[in-house]
């Protein structure tokens, strides 16, 4: 038997995958609500059982983060990302405008491609798998190679507990043999139709490059300023809790703080107090020189790292108790390399003189993370103002910058890829969920004739009234149409049938009213208007849609 390259069976085995994704795509389509609610519990239950093990493992493979917080992590990306979007409507008639006469359909995109990164492998995998089944869709995976083992389980793990509740076999799927060409091949697969991209840069832009719709997430840089009216202690205890949460390796956490000249003696004293290690020139140089390569890109061998690791690799020696490592930086750029993005637990630290230069600080560190996270803390309302123009879908006040951009500490939707907006290159600038997976269509009447548009629009007559009035139903002020037919009566004589007008009346091919035909050749009887039997109300409309979807679905 003929033995074939690795990479050409990963690209074989990723083609396989595709195509056995699209059937249980195509099946899954047709699921109702409580079908994909039961789905989903089963999913939950199982991850929950599972979190403590898939932490572990995510550990012991890739030695990011700390296996107490990425316990919660899973936690956060399965039972409590539940409790938030059970509810959503993403499944059928999702909404009813009777008003305008537009009924709104959530139909899924089909099969969804995830992109799972080493910092967070199995929480990756539960959130996406989560919300993509949530809006009827199945989902493959590719899988770090640093971290294939963990993110394989939680695949399996999340496969079986949804196909246990009904859902069809292979609905969540992933790269076994994880190579550049499979996921390369995934990505341009026919089958796949979306593609939710979170990891490094690189990755990002080959699923923008890919030629299919993609939800990418860009760097993020996040400042923290702590502004001369802040609760210092407040402050530093929330930027503390955010940057050593899993050791830094959420890209919504701190890279930078920057206090004022007359705050910064308390600033410095309560990181202190609270862990934080202040290096001389000399040490940061030592620290920056192993976290650092080919100038300012994180070396993956200290990412998601204790300080006390971080140190004694760097020949420094910090105090027993030492959370985080900060680094007085004087500048942004190439050679101030704590400017630029560290998801580990080392921060660089600014003083500037007053809110003014805090502003041109924080956008000259945005550009290097632009349109992902920013946070504040003060209690002053016009400087929220001032600074909700900076170029971050998330102003985040007051709260720490990993719980706070995941939707832990704020309202913002619970998500682990966040969106970065045009600013950094993103389709999106929320916090990804479930609405974002699938497909808006919308059945709608017609409101006006289409002869009649022109006559019946008053904006049109107040801008061109020349034109206006060269069109044959060009509105009267005594009422009816303007045309010259006998049988034509102003509008009001359908009061005295004693038939009430329903919303849109006189408007479309299937007519709601018993108003003017004449444009038509039609001339409308009595009887007519006793046995209107073309006339469609909302309440009409509403249940053929719903016929029409469950038609769809073979119920």
């Amino acid at each position: 038997m003929q033995e074939f390259d690795y990479d050409l069976q990963s690209i074989q085995a990723a083609r396989d995958l595709a195509r056995k994704g699209q059937v249980a795509a195509n099946q899954i389509a047709n699921y109702s609500v409580e079908q994909i609610d039961r789905i989903l519990r089963s999913m939950v239950e199982v991850a929950e059982k599972n979190a403590e093990k898939l932490a572990q493992m995510a550990v012991e493979e890739t030695t990011f983060g700390n296996v107490h917080d990425k316990i919660y992590k899973n936690h956060m990306a399965s039972g409590l990302l539940y409790e938030q979007i059970k509810d959503k409507k993403t499944i059928g008639v999702i909404d009813v405008d009777e008003k305008n006469q537009v009924i709104t359909i959530a139909e899924p995109v089909g099969l969804v491609m995830g992109i799972v990164p080493s910092t967070n492998p199995t929480s990756t995998v539960l959130y996406k798998s989560m919300i993509a089944l949530k809006s009827r869709n199945a989902i493959v995976f590719s899988p770090h190679p640093k971290a294939a083992k963990c993110t394989n389980l939680a695949i399996k793990l999340m496969n079986d507990a949804a196909v246990a509740a009904g859902a069809p076999e292979n609905i969540i799927q992933g790269i076994s043999m994880a190579t550049i060409a499979a996921t390369n091949e995934l990505m341009h697969a026919p089958e796949v139709k979306m593609i939710i991209a979170t990891g490094g840069p690189g990755m990002v832009k080959a699923a923008y490059s890919s030629g299919k719709p993609a939800l990418g997430v860009g760097a993020g840089n996040s400042p923290s300023y702590i502004e001369r009216t802040a609760n210092v202690k407040q402050a530093v205890r929330q930027i503390v809790a955010s940057k050593t949460f899993d050791n830094g390796t959420i890209c919504a956490s701190e890279q930078s703080v920057i206090c004022e000249t007359c705050n910064h003696d308390e600033v410095v004293a309560e990181f202190k107090k609270q862990g934080g290690y202040f290096m001389s020139e000399e040490e940061c140089a030592k620290v920056c020189k192993i976290l650092f390569r080919n100038g300012h890109s994180m070396s993956p061998n200290f990412v998601g790292h204790a300080a006390l690791d971080i140190a004694k690799a760097a020949g420094i020696s910090v105090p027993a108790d030492t959370k985080i490592l900060i680094g007085e930086q004087h500048g942004v750029g190439p050679e101030w390399p704590l400017s630029y993005e560290k998801l580990t637990t080392v921060l660089a630290f600014y003083t500037v003189a007053d809110w003014h230069e805090a502003c041109d600080l924080s956008i000259a560190l945005l550009q290097n993370g632009i349109g992902h996270t920013m946070n504040i803390h003060t209690e002053d309302k016009e400087i929220v103002r001032k600074f909700s123009v900076k170029p971050a879908s998330r102003i985040l006040i007051n709260t720490g910058g990993t719980q706070g951009g995941t939707g832990l500490s704020t309202g913002l939707e619970v998500a682990l890829t966040l969106g970065c907006g045009t600013w950094g290159g993103s389709s999106v600038s929320e916090n990804v969920g479930p609405q974002h997976l699938i497909n808006i269509k919308r059945v709608v009447n017609g409101l006006v004739e289409p002869d009649e548009v022109a006559a019946k629009d008053e904006t049109f007559a107040k801008w061109h009234p020349e034109l206006a009035a060269q069109y044959g139903c060009a509105p009267h002020a005594e009422g009816g149409c303007g045309c010259s037919e006998a049988h034509c009566e102003p509008a009001h004589e359908t009061q005295e049938t004693g038939i009430e007008m329903p919303v849109g009346h006189g408007t479309s091919g299937i007519s709601y009213s018993v108003g003017c035909n004449c444009c038509g050749g039609q001339t409308v009887t009595q009887e007519d208007l006793q046995h209107p039997s073309d006339a469609i109300d909302a309440e009409e409309l509403k249940k053929m849609v719903n016929e029409l979807v469950a038609a769809f679905r073979g119920e």
